[in-house]
């Protein structure tokens, strides 16, 4: 696939270098001339398209400067780890530049989505928002395989626990809680684009989970609550959609670029807050502002900018709406792989993140829960002997990590440490789930309930109440359990989050 890719490119950008004559020789087709394109419906212009934020507007980059006697070159092209719902691509061309590809996988294609990030791109420039530099961007499924955007590299680091622990960024981090608020500030501070999605965030996410036909106890809890305690919208403002630790780059001097904006919409800017401080972008850190600063810090940086200080009421909201989404996005991550659209191992082993959102949902709602229990693990078959299944996966995911782990790099490498993560999952559900899959049945019974589904619904129509002792009991140990066999360590620190390995 990456040397198709590679020679897509190399034609895709020879054309950008050498435009035909009818093209105005100083910019790419899908930038060209009249009448002016539209992205998403909205023409270049009510995004202050007629310049180009870095290079002044009479200019165009340098790899449409510097006209070579040839065609472009690919020498290049490596895919990155990680991104569950788009692939990002570092290329390498012959002229010593680097650029990076985000494309939508093939056959699940987005296009208003990313025309939209390329119009964004040049505005949140123009607001003095640190982004990389546009270069190209388009829809048409022929030119690189499904809609894209093609932007310039930026040095940096994007890894979360790297920019959390690593020493070389110790001086950076000092500062950065403070720096994303003013980051996030400027974001709200981009003129509110027409035709762009302006959906009820809560009411958006009750129909996406319904639409998933899985039922979460403790989501529900969380859309009860959320309902309640609706506050007052803060204004309406364009609105990031992803605003977090993991679609940043940040060198030892602060922030460089904020990336991922696929989700961009018009809505509430708290809601960027909110999601930048959930705990599953904190990525192990106590720190709240996406596991840099304190919220003070946060919204120090913020006022900055936008001249008033952020609730800290209303930004804990929309941080429990974003632990409930996440959850949800989990599962719908999870149901790409089962429903045959998308196979991956890796979105199917986002699906037993969902736990851990249902934990920290009962800790932010402030349930009452007991102490997690010990685990029992389930008797051995006795007609297969040993080594156990249980013993099989073991072996097997040790292999992955002490051998193939050893030697590989890049993309397989992430890919191989998922796999060993997948198997220490499974291993645990032989081990404990025949016991816990009794335990929770038992549990369900005494309550009057058939299954967990029945529990779920019961909480949505107020049927039961979650400060009574018996239902947070049984609401904490099935969340306790499927800890148990997801990921532990998640009860163990509380601020263990991510998305994936």
């Amino acid at each position: 696939m990456s040397a198709e890719l590679g020679e897509l490119l190399a034609a895709r950008l020879t054309a950008l270098r050498h435009p035909p004559p009818e093209s105005g020789g100083n910019r790419g087709p899908d930038y060209g001339g009249i009448p002016e394109p539209e992205y998403g419906g909205i023409p270049r212009s009510e995004y202050g398209g007629n310049r180009d934020p870095d290079y002044g507007g009479n200019r165009d980059p340098e790899y449409r400067r510097t006209r070579g006697p040839g065609p472009v070159r690919v020498v290049g092209l490596e895919q990155a780890s990680g991104g569950a719902s788009r692939e990002t691509w570092f290329v390498e061309l012959d002229t010593g530049e680097r650029l990076v590809l985000r494309r939508d996988p093939p056959g699940l294609a987005r296009p208003e989505g990313m025309a939209r990030e390329a119009v964004v791109l040049e505005a949140a420039a123009q607001a003095g928002v640190p982004v990389p530099e546009l270069v190209d961007h388009g829809a048409d499924d022929t030119v690189l395989g499904s809609p894209y955007v093609l932007t310039r590299h930026v040095d940096g680091e994007t890894i979360p626990r790297r920019l959390l622990r690593d020493d070389a960024y110790a001086e950076a981090r000092a500062g950065l809680a403070r720096e994303l608020g003013r980051a996030a500030a400027r974001i709200h501070r981009i003129p509110v684009p027409e035709g762009f999605p302006e959906p009820d965030p809560l009411e958006q996410l009750v129909v996406d989970y319904d639409a998933l036909g899985d039922p979460i106890p403790a989501v529900e809890i969380a859309f009860r609550w959320l309902r309640e305690n609706r506050p007052a919208g803060a204004g309406r403002t364009l609105v990031h959609g992803d605003f977090r630790n993991g679609n940043l780059i940040v060198d030892r001097s602060g922030l460089r670029a904020v990336l991922d904006w696929e989700l961009v919409h018009v809505g509430d800017p708290m809601e960027d807050l909110g999601w930048l401080c959930t705990n599953a972008w904190r990525f192990g850190s106590p720190l709240p502002a996406g596991g840099f600063g304190s919220l003070d810090e946060l919204f120090d940086g913020y006022a900055e900018v936008a001249g008033t200080r952020p609730d800290p009421e209303v930004v804990r909201w929309w941080e429990v709406l974003g632990t409930a989404k996440w959850g949800v996005i989990c599962r719908s991550q999870a149901e790409q792989h089962l429903s045959g659209a998308h196979p991956s191992m890796e979105l199917a082993a986002i699906g037993r993140r969902v736990c851990e959102q249902e934990y920290d949902l009962l800790v932010a709602l402030g349930v009452p829960g007991p102490t997690p229990p010990l685990q029992v693990e389930s008797e051995a078959a006795d007609l297969h002997g040993r080594p156990t299944a249980a013993e099989l996966v073991a072996a097997t995911r040790d292999f992955l990590r002490d051998e193939v782990l050893a030697g590989a790099d890049g993309r397989m490498k992430f890919q191989a440490l998922v796999a060993a993560n997948v198997l220490s999952t499974v291993e645990r559900e032989l081990r404990f789930g025949a016991e816990q899959e009794r335990r929770h049945a038992a549990r369900l019974a005494e309550l009057g309930f058939a299954d967990r589904a029945a529990f779920a619904a019961a909480l949505r129509a107020g049927e039961a109440d979650p400060r009574n002792e018996d239902v947070a009991g049984l609401l904490w140990s099935e969340v306790f359990d499927r800890l148990a066999v997801a990921n532990p360590k998640h009860i163990q620190s509380r601020t263990r989050g991510g998305n994936g390995a």
